[in-house]
């Protein structure tokens, strides 16, 4: 049996030993990480650099496009300020109130044998209701039935164009003096008429939604 001598025994050893040192090892992955971190931070400051030259192209974009959109905002405000004022304007023509409608009327009610001798109007604070004061004299055989017919007919004109009409008598009595009509000596009466309305009808309230009541049924 042939037997061998290895000389080199304690060196072979040294070496090996050396190999596996651990803060060699520990070196080595510190290396690999500073280099992983080396290559990270120089990828993060390309793309640094590419949002930054991304950020300039966008606010030189924004300096060409920013008086426009300034002037196009300006613009916008007044187109709006306009369109307010218009419609208030409309809404105001809408909901005025004219008296010559209703002086028409009253004139289509006087009779020849009925005089209007004060006539007085306002529209109450609600822009909705207006209320009529009339005053003359009615001259006929029964001058009563005289005023009484201008009553109606005022009442049944206003109804026609206008809501919640309400016309009454203040006074009515029989005057003193008489009219001469056609030669003819007439009894005559004094009236005064109240006449309320609205220009526009109330609103209608919604009716809730009738409540279904289940019933269950046991067999």
């Amino acid at each position: 049996m042939a037997l061998h001598l290895n000389l080199l025994h304690e060196e072979i050893l040294e070496q090996r030993q050396r190999q596996r040192d651990p803060l060699k090892i520990g070196v080595l992955v510190l290396i690999g990480c500073g280099t992983m971190l080396f290559l990270y931070y120089l990828w993060t400051a390309y793309r640094t650099l590419e949002i930054k030259s991304r950020l300039g192209n966008v606010q030189r974009e924004w300096a060409k496009i920013e008086p426009k959109v300034t002037a196009a905002q300006k613009h916008a405000a007044e187109l709006t300020n306009m369109v307010t004022a218009t419609r208030v304007l409309d809404n105001y023509i809408d909901k005025r109130f004219f008296w010559a409608p209703v002086l028409e009327k009253i004139s289509h009610c006087v009779g020849p044998n009925v005089q209007l001798t004060a006539f007085d109007g306002q529209i109450q604070e609600d822009e909705r209701t207006v209320s009529l004061m009339i005053e003359g004299v009615a001259a006929a055989r029964e001058p009563r039935s005289a005023a009484e017919d201008l009553r109606q007919m005022l009442r049944e004109q206003l109804e026609k164009n206008y809501h919640d009409v309400k016309v009454e008598f203040k006074t009515l009595e029989d005057a003193e003096t008489f009219a001469n009509l056609g030669g003819v000596r007439t009894p005559m009466a004094r009236y005064s008429i109240s006449a309320t309305f609205k220009t526009t009808e109330e609103p209608k309230p919604t009716p809730a939604p009738a409540k279904v009541k289940h019933k269950t049924e046991s067999e």
